[in-house]
């Protein structure tokens, strides 16, 4: 799959909630990277209307004290599942989302450029729920159909394309079980 594609992808299965914050990749990019994070809104609050409203610029600062100091961010990311598996699309796939800020990976800088970028509703210590890692397995599966050049090894956490600025998904993200339950994906 590359930039050319003459129509977005979006997920049939994801409700669409667009972000203006994506833009066209570098030109003939190939996109071969997938990034998981983890996000909540203010931290440890699941189940709000806040991750989508940062997504869209249209955060209230004065709604909560964590609030002042990123209602201005101009950040987005492709998918966001919720703690009830609900799949949320900002951006559509071949499209560069705002998602991972100064990275690198195996030596190449700008993760943005060749990345898929997935939230995973959630914090670094507390455990995902089933419902996410299954709706995860599912559109990871979706994505390397459009993108096979997203391996098993070029699907990473924020913070190995960020380490020391990020910490998520975080150690209870159990990456043996995403494995798991991808192999039991039809082909």
């Amino acid at each position: 799959m590359t930039p050319s594609t003459p129509r977005p992808i979006w997920l049939q299965q994801a409700r669409r909630c667009p972000s203006p914050n994506q833009d066209e990749r570098p030109p003939g990019t190939e996109v071969n990277l997938l990034v998981i994070h983890g996000i909540s809104l203010p931290a440890g609050a699941f189940g709000g209307p806040w991750i989508e409203a940062l997504f869209q610029n249209r955060l209230p600062r004065h709604r909560h004290p964590c609030f002042q100091d990123i209602h201005r961010l101009r950040v987005s990311s492709h998918l966001l599942i919720r703690r009830d598996g609900e799949l949320i699309q900002f951006v559509p796939l071949e499209r560069r989302a705002w998602h991972a800020g100064r990275s690198s990976f195996q030596g190449r800088e700008a993760c943005n450029d060749f990345s898929i970028g997935i939230e995973l509703e959630g914090t670094d210590h507390i455990p995902y729920t089933d419902s996410q890692y299954h709706t995860l397995a599912a559109t990871v599966a979706r994505i390397r159909h459009w993108f096979p050049a997203i391996t098993p090894e070029r699907t990473v956490g924020h913070s190995d394309i960020a380490p020391g600025r990020k910490t998520d998904p975080g150690p209870v993200f159990d990456w043996s079980r995403l494995h798991r339950l991808l192999k039991r994906m039809p082909e």
